[in-house]
């Protein structure tokens, strides 16, 4: 078990394309281990491939296509955890919004599948509907990296307490949070719901998010608010991408940090409601 993690969160303007989006992350991940060895590497939501055509028909991905014997080869050349933020991907035959990691060791397997499904109606914009093509998770998931436990949620998640109160029962190190928000959205709650989330976990955050303007190769574009953060146990900012174009950043995580808020504020001592 480490008492120091370093971590980098990846943020992308992805495609409607797999081949263009796979070049992208690994021009990305030259970036992020240009003077740096992150042993754990979070890309954002829609890492792979993002519909940018609302209505339009998903291809969605089996763990046999191509792109994840090249993100395995990668994972094991830089020896260290990729996350795949979400990707869509066929499981048990049905469609899901979901997370999937790669070990160092180059083994891929499927984490957390969305559960809350963005179905939206903003004034001013067309309607959003994720669950017209995927199917709802069902589960929270923790993983392991090294000893640190990791909770998974993906984007729209972040606005439902009762999930992250589960990881925090648990007593997870880091919540991951990929996402692709909107602008509008982005601009008013991003911030302010992933520091949320840190302190009442006093667990960090990795929110590596898509971001700027994107053009598909079939039509249609999409702006993605950006900002990806990286939050310490006490709600700090210890790591961002300032600007809605692709990049990284990277920070270093330990356990006494979590200790050291823990104990000045003993909350898990403290809860009074059961979960549920």
């Amino acid at each position: 078990m480490s008492s120091e993690l370093v971590v980098a969160a990846v943020q992308m303007t992805s495609v409607d394309d797999v081949t263009t989006n796979l070049a992208q992350m690994e021009e990305l991940l030259k970036e992020a281990f240009n003077g740096a060895q992150p042993r754990f590497v979070s890309f954002p939501e829609n890492c792979l491939y993002l519909r940018l055509k609302e209505g339009e028909k998903i291809e969605g991905l089996t763990l046999s296509h191509p792109a994840f014997a090249r993100l395995s080869e990668l994972a094991k050349h830089y020896n260290t955890y990729l996350h795949l933020g979400s990707i869509p991907l066929y499981l048990e035959g049905h469609l899901y919004n979901s997370s999937a990691l790669i070990t160092p060791e180059g083994e891929v397997q499927p984490t957390y599948q969305k559960m809350h499904l963005f179905d939206i109606q903003l004034d001013g914009q067309a309607p959003l509907r994720e669950s017209d093509v995927f199917r709802h998770g069902q589960t929270p998931n923790v993983i392991d990296i090294d000893g640190w436990k990791v909770g998974e949620a993906i984007c729209y998640d972040v606005r439902f307490a009762e999930l992250f109160s589960q990881y925090a029962r648990r007593e997870v190190d880091v919540i991951l949070l990929p996402a692709a928000f909107l602008v509008k959205t982005g601009e008013a709650h991003w911030e302010i719901l992933l520091r949320a989330r840190a302190i009442e976990n006093q667990s960090y955050v990795i929110a590596a998010a898509q971001g700027g303007t994107h053009t598909g190769l079939r039509g249609g574009t999409r702006e993605t608010y950006g900002h990806s953060l990286i939050i310490d146990p006490w709600g700090a900012v210890v790591g961002q991408v300032e600007k809605r174009q692709p990049g990284v950043t990277i920070s270093k995580f330990t356990r006494e940090r979590i200790d050291s808020v823990r104990r000045q504020i003993p909350m898990k001592f403290h809860r009074r409601l059961p979960v549920g």
